[in-house]
């Protein structure tokens, strides 16, 4: 599995493509270099996937149980808009317009790598969703960290 991370801004050219920054690449496995899918994030803001990376995540979500009405509805807004992507030769991505417009991108896009993803957002909206600060880290930290060590449930 992926373990990328790290924040980069990047600029959204008028044909609605953006260079992977080399600091991102590096962190690729080497098959992952030049192939991606991209589709709606759970924000508004998009996820880009490393071709490995989305074919672990569409076998997991394939094996759900279409006849569960929540399922399908899961599947339908998931797969919504996903779209293969491919570098070109200047590293470049080109992003769907109906994707852009989406997640609101203008000239500056922000690159947030975690884990297995990549989200992309406009860089207002991402400045704005990240200036909201929980009250107390440290109990949000507890509560969704605290299930981790040990499957101990975070004492009261």
């Amino acid at each position: 599995m992926a373990n990328l991370f790290g924040e980069f801004v990047c600029k959204l050219d008028a044909k609605g493509r953006f260079m992977i920054p080399a600091g991102l690449v590096r962190q690729l496995s080497p098959g992952d270099h030049d192939r991606f899918v991209i589709n709606r994030g759970f924000e508004k803001n998009l996820t880009l996937y490393p071709e490995s990376e989305w074919q672990k995540i569409t076998r997991e979500i394939n094996s759900l149980n279409l006849y569960n009405k929540k399922n399908r509805e899961f599947v339908r807004y998931f797969y919504r808009g996903a779209s293969e992507l491919n570098c070109d030769s200047s590293n470049r991505l080109l992003v769907p317009r109906p994707l852009i417009d989406y997640a609101g991108l203008d000239k500056e896009v922000v690159l947030f790598a975690f884990g297995n993803r990549i989200e992309v957002w406009s860089k207002a909206m991402y400045e704005s969703t990240m200036s909201v600060e929980p009250e107390d880290f440290s109990e949000l930290a507890e509560d969704v960290m605290g299930r981790v060590n040990n499957n101990k449930e975070p004492e009261s």
